[in-house]
């Protein structure tokens, strides 16, 4: 082992004294499925796999240039009492469900001790999480009526099978979802429209400081960033649906622009024209990002096959 090696497992193994021990096997065999897409040599793979087996949920995140990759291994939080509640509220069925069937639990998806509270975003209504595993991620909202909660509908990170939390990574900042939830501390008692918000979530570097979404329609606002994640959200206004004989109304849900800050308020990174995309892009058919959320670059054009889903219809 040379000297650069000695100090990574030096490092490692430093990190791993004060953590908790979990499946050795669990975390071995996603390492190893995961170290061809790395291409690390054999003996940094094995200082990963070894960590893995006494650290408590990790993942190796890509280092720049492939350099220091011990800093660039990743602990997912632990969860405070109140986010175990918050977690087991939003995934009744004790994980995460059909994207189309409420009363259908999927099991690879994973289940409600896999979750962490990644980031959370509180307004004076009420807040929104992005809570997600090493696979994946879910949005979950926490209720005044539980009977108007969203699905917990399980995305993968980079939109596909397996998922990782390296998986579609573009930069300082990565948009994963652009979704709607609906929060019914926005509904009167007596009138139960409403209530809908317009969500924003996804990854960040260390370097990120500050992430601010532009809503369009002239409204920004900072999200909330938490140990490399993000997820920020607004009231969302209802206009007349499209002229496809089902009428009613329909979530207004324009293109927004994110944009990650450094400490001294320079742009690390920008996603411009983000177009909404409904939940589940588990990666089934193919995996995909929101429009214009992804990409080697910044502000990414839209896909040529138009993927952004319609705004959801309102009941």
């Amino acid at each position: 082992m040379d000297l650069d090696e000695q100090k990574i497992a030096q490092e490692l193994h430093l990190m791993a004294r004060e953590a908790r021990p979990v499946d050795a096997h669990v975390h071995a065999a996603r390492a190893l499925a995961r170290s061809g897409r790395r291409r690390l040599s054999w003996s940094l793979a094995g200082l990963a796999v070894a960590a893995a087996s006494v650290v408590g949920v990790v993942a190796v995140l890509p280092a720049s240039g492939g350099k220091d990759i011990a800093a660039s291994v990743h602990e997912l939080p632990d969860n405070t009492p109140e986010q175990v509640k918050l977690i087991r509220d939003c995934m009744p069925l004790g994980g995460p469900v059909h994207e189309m069937d409420s009363r259908k639990r999927i099991p690879e998806h994973g289940k409600v001790g896999d979750f962490r509270v990644l980031a959370e975003y509180r307004d004076d209504v009420g807040s929104t999480a992005l809570v997600g595993s090493t696979a994946g991620f879910v949005l979950c909202t926490p209720q005044k009526n539980p009977t108007f909660a969203d699905r917990p509908v399980f995305t993968y990170w980079g939109y596909a099978p397996p998922g990782d939390l390296e998986a579609g990574l573009t930069g300082a900042l990565t948009v994963d979802a652009y979704e709607v939830q609906t929060d019914s501390h926005a509904m009167r008692d007596d009138d139960q429209s409403g209530g809908s918000y317009r969500v924003v979530a996804g990854r960040v570097t260390s370097d990120v400081r500050r992430v601010e979404i532009d809503w369009a329609g002239g409204r920004r606002a900072a999200a909330q960033v938490n140990n490399g994640f993000f997820v920020g959200r607004v009231p969302a206004a209802s206009v007349p649906g499209p002229d496809d004989g089902l009428g009613g109304m329909v979530v207004d849900s324009p293109d927004v622009t994110v944009t990650a800050y450094g400490e001294a308020g320079e742009v690390l990174g920008q996603r411009k024209n983000v177009k909404f995309l409904t939940a589940g892009r588990t990666g089934s058919e193919t995996g995909t990002a929101p429009v214009g959320a992804g990409g080697p670059g910044d502000d990414a054009p839209p896909a040529e096959d138009g993927r952004a889903a319609p705004s959801p219809r309102l009941s």
